[in-house]
């Protein structure tokens, strides 16, 4: 897959702001600083495009990055954040669950979880609810660059049978640093599209 063009077409929090070109849509989850900005500027070949940010918890709507003028990268705010009020927390939820429930154009989930450490409460309960909706999920391990290679195997099969994935649903390495996993996720992209 080339990446020839990129635009972030709308920051949204709530369904009538969303695009309505019915293009085929990738949501992107994960916990707060798990790198999904730095994932979607290696998918996009753009080193700022997704504003990381030292503050966990900053992105607060679902932005659309319309790639290619063919489908959208969708960046859901990261869960898990303890900073975060009650109040927000809800909100984040019921706009996650709006979104899930009522998006046709959704095919496919990229769930990013740190490959550091074992899946968090909040990430197997990511899981769970994403499966809930029967949504075909990508389980994407990022910082494997920070993982030394000997570890590899174990925090693999740790992740996997903490998960407990269900059939069908994939498992992929992933690097921003090495750019180990980016032709495995165009091609899952170029798929499902």
């Amino acid at each position: 897959m080339k990446i020839t063009s990129v635009n972030l077409v709308v920051s949204a929090v709530r369904r009538s702001q969303y695009p309505t070109d019915g293009k085929s849509e990738f949501l992107l989850v994960g916990r707060s600083n798990v790198g999904k900005s730095s994932f979607i500027n290696t998918l996009i070949n753009r080193k700022n495009f997704a504003r990381t940010s030292a503050t966990p918890g900053k992105t607060q709507t679902i932005n659309f990055y319309l790639v290619n003028d063919e489908f959208y990268l969708v960046d859901a705010p990261g869960y898990g954040f303890a900073a975060l009020s009650k109040q927000k927390k809800k909100k984040f939820g019921l706009m996650m669950e709006d979104y899930l429930r009522n998006r046709p154009n959704l095919k496919q989930v990229f769930m990013l979880i740190d490959f550091r450490h074992r899946p968090t409460d909040d990430d197997l309960m990511m899981y769970n609810f994403l499966k809930h909706y029967k949504i075909p999920v990508t389980i994407v391990a990022t910082k494997t660059d920070k993982v030394k290679i000997t570890v590899h195997q174990k925090q693999r099969t740790t992740i996997l049978e903490d998960l407990d994935l269900v059939v069908g649903d994939d498992f992929t390495m992933f690097s921003n640093v090495t750019k180990l996993g980016k032709n495995e996720i165009y091609q899952k992209i170029e798929r499902t599209m």
